[in-house]
């Protein structure tokens, strides 16, 4: 018996709706140093595609959808819709469908003091891991929409690695 998804292989992109898309794409390409790669124009449908497929209301329009390639392979799907009166805030962590991105980082104190040295929001931190994760330090930070992000850095692995049946990626890893 298959355990999980038939030739599930791993992640592949971030979709994240954004309230303006020329402050997101500032974000992705001129803060996280993303790579834009291509965009797709207005979606907008007359019947039901957008909440069969989407599951959004079917007069909701897209005004634009991005593409970002960050680092060495994480994607993000930037969607900018029409506003709309129901439209509610960003989810916080403790909410139900909240969420954060976390991106790995070399240099933690580095990557904290350019986040800081181009007035991105930081939260307390950066933070040292304890227990199983003990090796790693993280800190969140705000996108200019309010949504979190997280650094982590974990160069010598984490304490549970050293004996888990699954190893998970790191920078101190052999190379297959």
């Amino acid at each position: 018996m298959t355990r999980g998804i038939p030739g599930l292989r791993g992640g592949d992109h971030v979709g994240i709706t954004v309230p303006d898309m020329e402050q997101a794409h500032a974000f992705f390409t001129g803060v996280l140093g993303c790579d834009y790669v291509y965009s797709l124009p207005e979606m907008r449908h007359d019947d039901d595609w957008m909440l069969e497929h989407l599951n959004v209301d079917p007069r909701r329009v897209v005004r634009e959808i991005r593409f970002y390639r960050c680092g060495f392979g994480l994607n993000f799907e930037v969607f900018e819709y029409e506003p709309h009166d129901d439209q509610r805030p960003e989810p916080r962590n403790s909410d139900v469908g909240g969420h954060h991105i976390a991106l790995y980082v070399d240099d933690m104190d580095a990557a904290v003091e350019y986040l800081r040295a181009r007035g991105i929001r930081l939260l307390a931190g950066p933070v040292a891991s304890r227990n199983a994760s003990a090796g790693q330090r993280w800190q969140y930070f705000l996108s200019p929409w309010g949504m979190q992000f997280e650094l982590v850095s974990y160069p010598g692995g984490k304490a549970y690695e050293r004996d888990a049946a699954v190893k998970l990626w790191h920078p101190a890893a052999p190379a297959d």
